[in-house]
């Protein structure tokens, strides 16, 4: 049997191909601006690691925190075990990633900014375009 839509534990969201995009999350309930869509945590990497994963199809799905240069951190990048890692890149985003630190490790949660209403593709603002091959075009 072929399922169109994988949907979260919680029912709050799904997953659907989108054309010209693959994979994409989208809502099934509504968020309202500031509401955590989801959490999960992550597994940190540093450089070393990052230049072994920029060389696999991982590097399209690992995320980079600019937060941590300030800190001196010498963790590059994190993989996110959730949904997150398969939220699609718009210049006009309805969600940002938000980092907490916390003693069980690093954790990332997508939250809206914006009302996001049931349908509609959740998107966030990737930080590391620049590092993208130039064989990968971002569609709005």
């Amino acid at each position: 049997m072929i399922v169109d839509k994988v949907f979260d534990r919680n029912n709050t969201v799904y997953v659907k191909n989108v054309p010209k995009k693959g994979r994409g999350v989208f809502a099934n309930t509504a968020f309202r601006e500031g509401e955590v869509i989801e959490r999960a945590p992550t597994w940190g990497f540093c450089n070393t690691d990052a230049e072994l994963l920029d060389r696999t199809g991982l590097f399209q799905y690992y995320f980079v925190r600019h937060d941590r240069k300030l800190k001196k951190d010498p963790l590059t990048g994190y993989v996110v075990f959730g949904f997150i890692s398969i939220v699609n890149h718009s210049f006009s985003p309805n969600a940002k990633i938000a980092w907490a630190d916390e003693e069980s490790g690093t954790w990332a949660s997508i939250v809206a900014i914006n009302d996001i209403r049931v349908d509609d593709e959740i998107t966030h603002r990737y930080t590391n375009i620049s590092a993208y091959p130039h064989s990968i075009s971002f569609v709005e």
